[in-house]
């Protein structure tokens, strides 16, 4: 089975506190809501301390068109998915020696936050030395299921092709859908939430070259995926597009969704694989906001301590959307695992759709 040889995040370069997005969102929103003070306390009661952002908050201060977010949109996700590259691909802490970017068969590219084409696949092809043969699988309109996605997908391609080397990158710029003109609740909960971020892995066919290059004693295999759409709530999570740009969709009625569809549809795919949650030692869940963890704590019936590592990628960087889970399995990653621990990836994003990854530790044999 396909495995997870490692994986990169990238921190951006401007960096804000939860006070200050708060007292920036007071003064942007206290006209048009006469419980404003009300309504901030999601600032802190989020459990977020800090975020990154492609742009510094002065930026946040004018009007932008959709073209001139949109362009630099382009420039900075693709310099930034470069340096996620280039960090996934020589990390030691996974990896005994740096990887050629020539052995990678394909990339994922995972993005949701902006538009390009030719999309930034072929932009970061013409920065990286790829193979001009690289095959290239861009994705878009995942939004926080996207890191998951790309993982199963990636997953896909090495079981079809055992040999083959693909990367998923996923690159996220939310800060630059920001619309300072939305007086929505939505655009008011998206602000408390949202933040930018960039993170790679790499996945291997099981007889890949590169398993040898594999720096840990046990590395995670990808033992199966399963996606799920719920019918008919296109409008629970997504973006409105219109002519200033992308506007957030973010219903308030996502955790009880959760708490009502998510348990049988994790329970359904374990018992396809003859586990049940009790067997787990890693929840590598994606952190949506401070409800949805709670809502997975108790909708799945599992204990704080399987979502740590979830938590703590919220304090610090916010929800990147898709990058966010990638995150999480990073610090997982980081840690002691014993041969045939199980782990569950699980993210959540529009359609409304669940992506689940199971995985195990294994040894090279």
């Amino acid at each position: 089975m396909p495995s997870i040889a490692s994986v990169s995040t990238f921190t951006l370069p401007h960096v804000l506190n939860q006070e200050t997005t708060t007292e920036f969102a007071r003064e942007l929103f206290e006209e048009n809501f006469q419980d404003i003070e009300r309504l901030l306390t999601v600032f802190a009661n989020g459990q977020i301390e800090e975020r990154q952002f492609a742009v510094p908050i002065d930026w946040f201060q004018e009007d932008h068109t959709l073209q001139e977010r949109n362009d630099l949109y382009i420039e900075l996700a693709t310099n930034y998915s470069v340096k996620a590259i280039k960090r996934c691909l020589s990390q030691l802490s996974f990896l005994k020696e740096e990887v050629d970017v020539m052995a990678i068969d394909t990339i994922i590219l995972v993005s949701s936050s902006g538009m390009a084409t030719p999309s930034l696949d072929a932009r970061i092809m013409n920065v990286l030395p790829f193979s001009k043969h690289t095959k290239r699988i861009p994705l878009w309109g995942l939004g926080c299921a996207g890191g998951a996605v790309g993982i199963s997908r990636a997953y896909e391609y090495c079981r079809a092709f055992p040999e083959s080397n693909a990367l998923v990158v996923c690159v996220e710029l939310c800060s630059l859908t920001f619309q300072r003109n939305d007086r929505s609740k939505s655009n008011l909960i998206g602000t408390s939430l949202f933040a930018d971020g960039v993170a790679c892995a790499l996945i291997i066919g099981d007889q890949s070259e590169l398993i040898t290059l594999v720096n840990r004693a046990v590395r995670p295999v990808i033992l199966a995926t399963q996606s799920t759409l719920l019918p008919n709530s296109e409008k629970v999570m997504g973006w409105d597009v219109k002519d200033s740009g992308l506007h957030v969709v973010f219903s308030r009625d996502i955790p009880s969704i959760i708490s009502n569809w998510l348990e049988p549809n994790v329970r359904s795919f374990l018992e396809g694989q003859e586990l049940d949650l009790g067997q787990l030692s890693s929840f590598i869940a994606h952190p949506g906001g401070k409800k949805v963890l709670d809502t997975y704590m108790n909708a799945l019936g599992i204990a704080e301590e399987m979502i740590t590592e979830s938590k703590n990628v919220l304090k610090r960087h916010g929800n990147m959307s898709s990058p966010t889970v990638i995150y999480v399995l990073e610090q997982v990653m980081m840690q002691g695992h014993r041969e045939g621990d199980y782990g569950l990836m699980a993210a959540l994003g529009p359609g409304f759709c669940s992506e689940l990854v199971l995985l195990q530790w294994k040894g090279i044999q």
